[in-house]
């Protein structure tokens, strides 16, 4: 007598036999909650104090980093360099004079200056000194920084592409002048991880209130790569984060439930299509929950001493304000949240130059200082990067009518100043020459790419290793250029 078939595969019925289409489907549903347990679970790791921490890509770091964090301070609208750190006696000498044309070497101008009949030099009304050990040449609307410039590692040779504010700052925010890319802060994020699970790794605070250029979401964005690298931009008063608090009448517990069964279906969701997408957003609203708690603790400055936010300055107590997202930045930096980008509008000085860049040095100088210094002394400074700057330069000619006490700068993308201080940058170093006229670089230039490219190694990433395969080709922050300036690594 013939015993009855196996089944390969059994429902509830042991004698149920199913088609082979169903079998590999249920395989397929095993593999992607097996696929979904490694991205939610396994990959939250415990860190000192239990807050958690959520590892990157499994080969990143490449080699031993030196830096753990970075607070980006971008000045947005391009500063002048001629104004605060390139220091050019010629230019006072030759004030009002014509910009010789083998200076200007047929570079293109914009519309702005372009059809000028005039292009009159313009020198600095502001004095300069030299600073520290260092001998930094600094501008004496920036007497704090001054008493820190032996921390600073100034660029005074970088250059761009851009010469508009739009392309500029989405450069420098993403290595491509075309939005659409990811953002610097989601490249590390997505390569390193966060040093804190109920914190995002990547935070944003804009200083409120504030004129210029607009900023774009697209600038902390994450493009091709998954939402849940996606900058976080924290807000003045009211709620930090919009939409992070419980409905009226909803309490923490109902919350809670309600994201539980809103997880199970999502699981299910992804156990029959598993998407990336899914995944970050699982990811996405658990942050959120966790944000309820971790944002008020640490947007609350309530436990820090007196003296420590005088230091910021008279602005540190307005929410919102730089000196106020500066004192921010260093409580992020103290719970572990990965990129902390500050921008601060307002630096395009067109015209009224003399006013409008005392006007914003009297905003970012002091609050700037306070925060090297106040990392320091917290033994911060080691493995936090601070870095300064805009997207490209300014003019060393006067674009409209000069009088006696006023005028303005141009865009000016050949050279411009960007300083880092702290996170391996070599301390104490003026990096890069520009001509006497303070147009063109003539001594080590650093692109864009290359600054980025420096910056991923003091996090101990390879450039060219931290890629994203998108629409069948392997990106990179850098693209297709950039190197590692070692002369700039302490």
């Amino acid at each position: 007598m013939n015993s009855a078939p196996r089944p390969l595969c059994t429902g509830q019925d042991p004698w149920y036999l199913m088609s082979r289409r169903e079998c590999l489907n249920r395989l397929a549903l095993g593999l992607g909650g097996a696929a979904l347990a490694e991205l939610l679970g396994s990959r939250v790791h415990a860190a000192p104090g239990g807050a958690g921490r959520v590892a990157g890509q499994p080969d990143i770091p490449h080699f031993a980093p030196k830096a753990k964090r970075i607070i980006y301070l971008f000045q947005s609208g391009g500063p002048s360099q001629l104004d605060l750190f390139d220091y050019k006696p010629v230019l006072n000498q030759r004030h009002g004079e014509q910009l010789p044309d083998a200076v200007r070497g047929g570079q293109r101008l914009t519309g702005m200056s372009g059809n000028q009949s005039s292009i009159p030099i313009a020198g600095s009304p502001f004095k300069f000194q030299q600073h520290g050990q260092s001998g930094a040449w600094l501008s004496e609307l920036l007497p704090h920084t001054a008493k820190v410039a032996d921390e600073l590692c100034v660029i005074r040779s970088m250059q761009t592409e851009s010469i508009n504010h739009g392309p500029g700052v989405t450069f420098m925010q993403t290595g491509s002048q075309i939005p659409g890319r990811p953002s610097f802060g989601s490249w590390l994020d997505y390569g390193l991880g966060s040093e804190n699970a109920n914190l995002p790794a990547f935070v944003v605070l804009i200083t409120k209130d504030k004129k210029g250029q607009p900023l774009m979401s697209h600038l902390w964005g994450t493009g091709f790569l998954p939402a849940k690298h996606q900058g976080v931009r924290f807000r003045s008063g009211g709620d930090p984060v919009l939409y992070l608090g419980n409905p009226a009448g909803v309490s923490p517990e109902n919350r809670r439930l309600a994201l539980d069964r809103l997880r199970e279906l999502h699981e299910h969701q992804f156990a029959g299509t598993p998407d990336a997408e899914i995944s970050a957003r699982i990811a996405n609203y658990e942050m959120a929950f966790k944000m309820q708690t971790s944002v008020p603790d640490v947007t609350d400055l309530k436990d820090e001493p007196a003296h420590v936010v005088d230091s910021y300055g008279p602005d540190a107590r307005t929410p919102g304000s730089f000196a106020a997202n500066c004192l921010l930045a260093r409580r992020m930096a103290e719970r572990g949240v990965r990129f902390i980008q500050l921008y601060h509008q307002d630096w395009d000085h067109h015209s009224g130059l003399p006013g409008g860049i005392k006007r914003e040095c009297q905003q970012t100088d002091q609050p700037t200082a306070a925060l090297i210094a106040d990392l320091k002394q917290r033994g911060m400074l080691d493995d936090t990067l601070v870095v300064w700057g805009g997207e490209f330069g300014r003019t060393n000619y006067c674009q409209g009518p000069m009088t006696a006490g006023n005028f303005g700068r141009d865009h000016h993308p050949r050279c411009f100043t960007v300083w880092m201080a702290g996170g391996g940058a070599k301390a104490g170093l003026t990096y890069g020459e520009t001509d006497e006229y303070g147009y063109n670089i003539t001594r080590n230039p650093v692109h864009i790419h290359d600054l980025q490219a420096t910056i991923m190694h003091l996090f101990g990433i390879d450039h060219e290793r931290l890629t994203y395969k998108f629409q069948g080709r392997r990106y990179r922050l850098t693209d297709v250029h950039g190197h590692v300036v070692k002369d700039l690594i302490g």
